[in-house]
């Protein structure tokens, strides 16, 4: 599978948000590229992750562009790959189903400057386009840098999450998972059992891993002064894949949204 943002759109699975998360350029660059520090407020706790927004500029100001837009309340952890990684910002949940994609802004310049170290977020991108980055993002939960920092140009790693945050992302990664079909292998679900997919039982708000907001906590250029984050030295060496951003793990999703209550859940736990 491909770190891909994107699939087939159909009017049985696709529902268009009429939010609109559009800022200027000039905006994203200029007004919200010195708050460093945000916190993931989750339904299993928050923490907090410092933003490299000195070295990886232009992704920083992207991220912060849809913070600033509320783009990610009550957005969703919407694929969970044990031992690799935990992926949201793509999608909504707004009371009801169906899920809402998250309306992308321009694609961002890829910025491989740190390696894919367990506790880092990088952004999520097409195989087939180094600099293709929008809304979503994902967690490393494991040393990924033999594979991700020199893939399809290397992944951006433009956080770092701090203190004993990664106890909470452990926590969203301890979740069963469940495939919904489609591009929705792998949704980590709370309070949904194997005998509940059986039943099929609808999947509801109680059930998402629900990122309820992400906030600015301090706008200080300089609050990363004093993390020390690994350098990514792999990024001149060869894409062993060609470039095509293949690998048995993750498919980052983009474009659509899951009619949920109209598919099995199988519990992939």
């Amino acid at each position: 599978m491909s770190f891909s943002t994107g699939f087939a759109q159909s009017s049985k699975w696709l529902k268009h948000t009429a939010t609109a998360v559009s800022l200027t350029g000039s905006l994203l660059l200029s007004q919200f590229a010195s708050a460093t520090t945000v916190q993931f407020q989750t339904v299993l706790g928050d923490f907090e992750v410092n933003l490299f927004d000195k070295t990886t500029p232009k992704s920083v100001a992207n991220f912060l562009a849809y913070v600033k837009a509320n783009a990610y309340v009550n957005t969703i952890i919407h694929r969970s790959v044990p031992s690799f990684v935990v992926q949201g910002g793509g999608f909504s949940y707004q009371g009801k189903l169906p899920l809402v994609a998250i309306t992308q802004n321009a694609k961002v310049e890829n910025e491989p400057v740190y390696s894919n170290l367990r506790g880092t977020i990088a952004m999520a991108k097409l195989g087939s386009d180094a600099n293709s980055a929008t809304n979503q993002w994902f967690i490393n939960l494991s040393n990924n840098s033999s594979n991700l920092d020199k893939q399809n140009g290397g992944f951006t790693v433009f956080g770092q999450v701090t203190g004993n945050g990664m106890a909470i992302v452990d926590a969203i990664a301890a979740l069963s998972r469940f495939n919904m079909g489609s591009s929705f292998t792998e949704i980590p679900l709370r309070n949904y059992t194997a005998a509940d997919a059986t039943a099929n039982k609808e999947v509801t708000g109680s059930n998402f891993m629900l990122i309820q907001n992400i906030v600015v906590l301090n706008a200080d250029p300089d609050t990363a002064a004093n993390l020390n984050p690994t350098k990514n030295t792999l990024i001149t060496e060869k894409d062993d894949d060609g470039g095509s951003g293949s690998l048995g793990l993750i498919s980052l999703i983009g474009l659509g949204l899951l009619a949920l209550g109209r598919k099995r859940l199988l519990n992939r736990k």
